[in-house]
Order: C-alpha cells, then sequence, then structure tokens
C-alpha cells in the first residue's frame, strides 16, 4: 500500500462517544489528519521546494471547538453547502422550511450539519470511509439521505474526496469540503497566486444571495483565468466585493458536457514554492478568502486573523432548489448522487 492509515483518540463529545483522529501518510511524507467528526481535516501537511513540511490548513488541537458554531475549519458540509435563499424551497409543490443560520438565510446544512455530526469510519486499504444517516425531516430536509464519503491519499500526492448518497425521498443534495489551506503555514494568503478556470461567476446581492443570472468574469476583479495575486484586487471599489467582503462567490467553471474530472483552480505560494491544484466534477467552485477570521481564532500554535486562509469549496451553485436555471441538485429515489474532487499538492521550483 502506498498510503499508511493509523488513528487516535481525540478527544468525547457530550454524550460520551469518543471521537477518533486518523492519520494517512503516504510514501512521500504528505500526511492528512481527518476525524470521524464532521469528516474534519484537522491537519495536513506538505513540502515546500527544499523538501520542508508545514501544516497548511487552518484547524484546531481539540474537539471543543470544532463542536461550536464557527468558520467550518476542514469540514465536510450537507446536507446543501452554500446557502438557501430565507431558508425556504418548494419541491413537488410542497414548500419546505429550514433553519436561518446565516441572518434571514439557510447556510451549509443548518444549524447542525454535517459538520457537527460523528461519522461511521472504517479504514479500507489506503481508504478512510465514513457512512452517515442524515433523518427524514432533519434540519428541515425531506427524505432518509445515506451519504458515503471517502477520504485517499495518493502517492501523487493527491487527496481524494468521493461523496455518495442515496434517499428515498426526492430532496436538494450539495455536498462540498471547506478546507481552509494557507500553503505559507502562516501570515496572510494575499500573495498567493490563484487561477481559476471560470468565464463567470454568481453575482450575490448584499446577503450573499444570487442575483438573476451568471456575470462574465471579464473587466472585474474576478477575472482568474490568468494568474493573479489574491490580494492584488480584493480591495477595489467593486459592489460584489463589497458584498462579500472580500471573495465569497461561487465560479461557474468552463466544464465540458457531463460530469468530467477537470481542473478548477491552481494556487501557489512563491516563496515556499507549494502548489495546490484542484480537480472536480463539480460545476462550480466557491473561493472565499478568510474574511470573516477576525483574530479571535487560534488553533495549532497559530492564531487566525481575517484573510489567514482561503478556500475552494467544489459544489453546485447557491440557492439552486430556488434556481431552476441552475444546474439540478435535487437527487430522487432510485438516483445515485456521485461526486470526486482531488486536492493535488506539489512544489513549484522555479523561485528556488
Amino acid at each position: 500500500m502506498q498510503t499508511r492509515i493509523t488513528q487516535a483518540p481525540f478527544g468525547q463529545l457530550p454524550d460520551g462517544a469518543t471521537i477518533t483522529a486518523y492519520t494517512l501518510t503516504n510514501a512521500n511524507g504528505l500526511v492528512a489528519k481527518i476525524l470521524d467528526f464532521g469528516g474534519i481535516i484537522t491537519e495536513l501537511h506538505a513540502p515546500d521546494r527544499d523538501g520542508k513540511f508545514a501544516d497548511v490548513v487552518l484547524g484546531f488541537d481539540t474537539l471543543a471547538p470544532y463542536q461550536e458554531t464557527g468558520p467550518y475549519f476542514g469540514a465536510l458540509i450537507g446536507r446543501y453547502g452554500n446557502r438557501i435563499a430565507r431558508g425556504r424551497f418548494t419541491l413537488d409543490g410542497k414548500e419546505f422550511v429550514l433553519p436561518a443560520n446565516n441572518g434571514n438565510n439557510h447556510l451549509h446544512g443548518g444549524t447542525a450539519g454535517f459538520d457537527k455530526v460523528k461519522w461511521d469510519a472504517v479504514v479500507e486499504g489506503d481508504t478512510l470511509r465514513l457512512a452517515y444517516r442524515s433523518l427524514d425531516g432533519e434540519q428541515g430536509y425531506p427524505g432518509n439521505l445515506d451519504v458515503v464519503v471517502t477520504y485517499t491519499l495518493t502517492g501523487d500526492n493527491e487527496l481524494v474526496v468521493r461523496f455518495r448518497a442515496v434517499t428515498d425521498k426526492p430532496t436538494p443534495v450539495n455536498l462540498t469540503q471547506h478546507s481552509y489551506f494557507n500553503l505559507a503555514g502562516q501570515g496572510d494568503i494575499l500573495d498567493h497566486v490563484l487561477s481559476i478556470d471560470a468565464d463567470a461567476f454568481v453575482a450575490i446581492d448584499a446577503e450573499s444571495i444570487p442575483l438573476a443570472a451568471l456575470s462574465p468574469v471579464t473587466g472585474t476583479p474576478f477575472d482568474f483565468r490568468t494568474p493573479r495575486p489574491i490580494g492584488e484586487r480584493i480591495g477595489q471599489p467593486d459592489k460584489q466585493l463589497r458584498h462579500g467582503l472580500g471573495y465569497d462567490h461561487n465560479f461557474a467553471l468552463n466544464k465540458p458536457q457531463g460530469k468530467a474530472l477537470t481542473r478548477a483552480a491552481h494556487v501557489c505560494e512563491k516563496v515556499s514554492g507549494r502548489v495546490l491544484e484542484l480537480f472536480t466534477e463539480e460545476p462550480g467552485v466557491q473561493f472565499y478568502s478568510g474574511n470573516f477570521l477576525d483574530g479571535s481564532l487560534q488553533g495549532k500554535g497559530r492564531n487566525y486573523p481575517q484573510r489567514s486562509g482561503f478556500c475552494l469549496e467544489p459544489q453546485h451553485f447557491p440557492d439552486s432548489p430556488n434556481r431552476p436555471e441552475f444546474p439540478n441538485t435535487i437527487l430522487r429515489q432510485g438516483e445515485v448522487y456521485q461526486t470526486e474532487s482531488r486536492f493535488r499538492f506539489s512544489v513549484d521550483h522555479q523561485g528556488s
């Protein structure tokens, strides 16, 4: 096997259940530590151009902060990643009401989404398999939803995340992974150089709810089709940047027909040389520049001020259950929800 998986206790829930941390280590020394609580990636150690490893994800040392309402560090998100307007949607003629946990709107599955539950974990060779049954009515969603997520760390330094779900009633499903990355291992992410393969993005209102149609990136601070530093245009007087307090937008990826696995984004931190590439089958990626971090959180010997991490969340578009013009997010009986994303780590030696 290319990857070794070990496990150790990581704390207890109020009901006495023990949470376990699973550490995946590949033959190159890349390490991913993942909890069976929320499927949370607590650590991810990657080398720089000199072979020095650093933890490149934001997170906490202990379980308790992950149980609190917070920034979703490293977590699996469901049933619905991103926002649903007013916490309401109509499906097959019936209205469903969800918790409004983000102002007037529903965010990331509600007050107790998939990031706040214990998953059933099994090690299968070089893969960590997590399973959870979301019961009919949980957080207002219809149907029993059976979800399986697998994490595999490959010899090519890819962390592969695969989702699978089935339901016994029609229900919205939009699952994603919500790690915050900092390829320098410290400081802010404004000098990270980003490219996103997207000609358009989902413009939002002041509550981060989509406007009527996709907006072209041409001539805007959202044009990352050629590599640009994240901080280069983040302070420009742009209405969309004001609405998100920076970047907090879904980019509509340039993809062929079907669910082909294609490269969505590329990020390079020039000083260390660390590179992250995201490959996904999803139609969109939410790019978030850590705007709401404020220095009040700390973990692993680090403080987390504004823009100390960025997220690349592969997913469908926000508020799709209320937007028939967006790609479908309704899963029905007899259908299988399946999607794969890969986070590939490498090194750029040009600065050496």
